[in-house]
């Protein structure tokens, strides 16, 4: 399971950017306080002010792209099309993709679940009676992905707002998702208030920087790590954490999202 001009792109050429170019990073905003947009469809969170604080650290800039969903920041990465990715580690990503030694922040993934359609899960195995939402792109981990393919009652949807609704609707009996983006997210979604996450923690995992293998920057795995180092060692991260989440709520608050 993490950009200042922000491009608003389908495709973009092959050739990715070098030392002293900018910085093409793909994100897919819609998980606050990691990563969102504002009313002014700016890029906000923890991610974008990461790859900014980086970029300017290796003396680069950085151009921003959003993409229809995550897959598709996913695929562009692994062809080389953009740079950079922030994501959750794993052993089929790792096959195009360069992750960082130093993550960036440690999440919690949790099981949300409407209060009237109560579930009942004490391992893996037991999901598979119920149908459950994941979003486009998510991997929690080999033993999850392996179950949802070996399973298939796992629905794929392109955002938060479409997962959300189906589980308030019963279309769905449970979705995946990061308990504090999830929860934060509930706060201003309309019918929410019966659904909660179960108490138990389905995995933990962390976001890293992930580089193109296919992009001249995965010579600079060393000097991201030290970045990524420093942001740690000043705490820099739980700051961005809570001004993020502030600002999150402020917007909602302004625009009147339900």
């Amino acid at each position: 399971m993490k950009r200042l001009a922000l491009w608003l792109a389908m495709s973009l050429p092959a050739a990715a950017s070098g030392a002293g170019e900018a910085i093409r990073y793909c994100d897919h905003p819609v998980y606050p306080p990691i990563s969102w947009t504002d009313a002014q469809n700016r890029v906000r969170g923890v991610a974008p002010e990461a790859v900014r604080d980086v970029a300017r650290t290796l003396g680069m800039d950085v151009e921003f792209v959003q993409l229809g969903n995550w897959t598709r920041c996913l695929m562009d990465a692994a062809q080389g099309r953009v740079d950079l990715v922030i994501a959750y580690r794993s052993p089929a990503r790792e096959e195009t993709l360069r992750f960082s030694r130093v993550a960036l922040l440690r999440e919690e993934v949790a099981l949300f679940f409407h209060r009237d359609r109560p579930i009942r899960v004490s391992r893996l195995e037991d999901l598979a009676r119920y149908r459950g939402g994941l979003l486009f792109g998510e991997s929690y981990g080999q033993a999850f992905d392996r179950f949802v393919e070996a399973h298939g009652n796992v629905e794929r949807v392109a955002s938060n707002e479409q997962n959300f609704g189906k589980l308030a609707r019963g279309r769905i009996d449970f979705l995946v998702h990061e308990r504090r983006t999830g929860q934060l997210f509930l706060e201003s979604l309309d019918g929410a208030g019966r659904i909660e996450a179960l108490p138990q923690t389905l995995a933990v995992d962390y976001l890293y920087f992930a580089v193109s293998r296919r992009s001249p920057l995965q010579g600079r795995m060393a000097e991201i790590d030290a970045a990524l180092q420093g942001l740690a060692e000043r705490r820099q991260v739980e700051r961005w954490l809570r001004e993020s989440t502030e600002a999150y709520r402020a917007t909602q608050a302004r625009t009147g999202a339900r």
